[in-house]
């Protein structure tokens, strides 16, 4: 009995890399898995994967940045399986370019497939949850999203993709505060592993060691998504998760710092001072990765 027995859990985005890494992990602890990637043959590949090890597994190659795509991506899955307990939004792409040459699709293109394919499945899902807890029905259900370090500290040559990943973070608190009346926790994680975007961005870093523990194995980082997506975890909600090798950690948010209050308008001339003093009291924030 592996802590996710009778649960079903919807990937995206899994026909490699993380995204198959999860598949595989979750199915080693006892899940059903949907793996949906636009790719099919690769959703495929995995799919068989998981079966070939005795799980049950399904590829599904739908659309998930329209809700009518979402919806026939969990029809599809409900008929195979009865239920879905768990969303893993992992699913993305990369137009790296710096800011300023950065055209209007690179940005939308982005948006569409990280933030809005974020939003859809979630949505969908999310009120299946909502109906079902308001029937009377018990509901232990879970959303993973993926930010990324890039959305938490930013990224040169990434402003669009560190802009949608720092989107999802802000989303999940959100949907954590809305959703927990429901019986869904939802989380998300900053990964770092080996996977075809990292690979062709920093292929030395990532390359697998020729013996010796391989840090930027994609299965280091599935350990807690498999948690976060069993029962085990239902006490945990509104969180950002750091991953990479044996690493684990939480990642701090905004917040409110130090207030100076002059109980009345600030002239602005005034506010040079009080500037340097609360950047002075303040916590200096990580440096964004590239600088």
């Amino acid at each position: 009995m592996g802590i996710c027995t009778q649960r079903t859990v919807l990937i995206t985005g899994a026909g490699g890399g993380l995204g198959r890494a999860y598949a595989l992990a979750f199915a080693a602890e006892g899940a059903n898995v949907v793996v949906n990637d636009i790719r099919l043959e690769s959703a495929q590949a995995v799919a068989d994967e998981v079966m070939a090890q005795g799980g049950r597994a399904l590829a599904n190659g739908g659309d998930i940045t329209t809700v009518a795509g979402a919806q026939a991506i969990v029809d599809v899955a409900l008929a195979e399986f009865g239920d879905v307990h768990v969303l893993v939004n992992n699913a993305g792409i990369l137009r790296d370019r710096m800011f300023l040459s950065l055209s209007e699709d690179d940005w939308d293109a982005v948006m569409r497939v990280h933030l809005k394919g974020h939003f859809c499945l979630a949505n969908v899902l999310g009120r299946r949850w909502r109906d079902l807890a308001k029937a009377g029905n018990k509901t232990d259900a879970r959303i993973i999203n993926t930010s990324s370090g890039a959305g938490l500290q930013g990224s040169i040559g990434q402003s669009n993709y560190a802009a949608a990943k720092a989107g999802i973070a802000g989303l999940t608190l959100v949907q954590a505060a809305e959703l927990a009346r429901y019986g869904i926790t939802v989380n998300c994680l900053a990964p770092a592993a080996r996977t075809a975007m990292t690979e062709a961005g920093m292929p030395d870093m990532v390359k697998k060691p020729e013996s010796g523990f391989d840090v930027w194995d994609p299965l280091n980082v599935a350990s807690i998504v498999v948690w976060l997506g069993s029962t085990l975890s239902g006490h945990v909600t509104g969180r950002c998760f750091e991953a990479k090798g044996g690493e684990i950690s939480l990642a701090d948010g905004w917040r409110t710092g130090s207030i100076l209050d002059k109980g009345a308008r600030w002239e602005p001339a005034e506010l040079t001072a009080v500037v340097d003093r609360l950047i002075q009291e303040a916590v200096p924030p990580q440096k964004v990765y590239g600088t």
